[in-house]
């Protein structure tokens, strides 16, 4: 019996989707999803979607933990976040993120930080963000068996030295981005994400790299495409950056969903005679 059925996306894999899996949907032109997840309901309703990747994103400190950006988050917050989504998932591929301070002090410090997160999680694979000096530190951690996920382009937990939330690969720094992410596909990471990178830049490195090239706000000529997953649904309250588009209306199901809860223990209806026990 065959392990799975045609596609990443919505084929009954009876085992979780791995870099191998990637890389073949990347040979064989196949686009897919992937979306953040950081407990056990969203979790398993992603994967139960069909949904191949799931990230574990620092993106937690202005999703889950009220920061104004990523930098504050720290490893000890994201561990019990990761653990919930692995326990939580069967199939998807999960990818923690190493947050701001975690990795950039040294190679051996990368090291340290992947290991820690892949034994005391269960993650299959990390992601860290950075070009050419992230480099060595990529091959570092996947010379010791553990899968990377790059990132280029707007690098959130940088936002202070990039000066605001910007768009990457304009002029010559186009071509920046392309060296960065050949060296890091040739350091051995199995993906590469590109936030805010310009279409044309992004085009160009999806035609040159054989990993796959996931998309955020870099246009629609990527292998993947990945969203934090409020967004997505349009849970937020704030405003969303030009590139997001909201599938759904989560937050305004959910404050109807509370009123209605409210008006009716106010006015008695709630709890009624079916939801009592004798």
């Amino acid at each position: 019996m065959a392990e799975t059925t045609a596609g990443l996306y919505g084929g009954e894999y009876k085992r979780r989707i791995t870099i191998r899996d990637l890389r073949t949907a990347k040979e064989q032109g196949e686009r897919w999803p992937m979306l953040t997840s950081y407990e056990m309901f969203t979790g398993k309703i992603f994967d139960d979607a069909g949904v191949p990747v799931l990230l574990v994103g620092d993106s937690a400190g202005n999703n889950i933990y009220a920061h104004p950006d990523t930098v504050p988050v720290t490893l000890e917050e994201m561990i019990p976040l990761a653990r919930a989504v692995v326990r939580s998932t069967r199939r998807a591929l999960v990818v923690c993120d190493l947050p701001f301070g975690s990795y950039q002090v040294s190679t051996e410090q990368a090291l340290r930080t992947a290991i820690t997160v892949m034994k005391e999680s269960g993650v299959q694979a990390v992601k860290l963000e950075g070009g050419l000096p992230a480099v060595e530190s990529v091959r570092r951690i996947v010379d010791a068996g553990i899968p990377v996920m790059a990132h280029v382009g707007f690098t959130p937990q940088s936002v202070n030295a990039i000066g605001g939330y910007r768009v990457q690969g304009r002029g010559a720094q186009g071509d920046e981005l392309v060296a960065a992410a050949h060296a890091l596909e040739e350091a051995g990471a199995f993906a590469i994400v590109l936030e805010m990178v310009t279409a044309e830049v992004t085009a160009e490195i999806t035609k040159r790299l054989s990993i796959p090239v996931i998309g955020i706000g870099s246009g629609p000529h990527c292998d993947a495409q990945v969203l934090v997953w409020q967004d997505m649904a349009g849970m937020g309250a704030q405003a969303t950056p030009r590139f997001v588009k909201a599938f759904g209306d989560l937050r305004g199901n959910l404050t109807a969903a509370t009123q209605a809860f409210a008006d009716e223990v106010v006015s008695g209806q709630f709890p009624a005679e079916e939801h009592t026990y004798h």
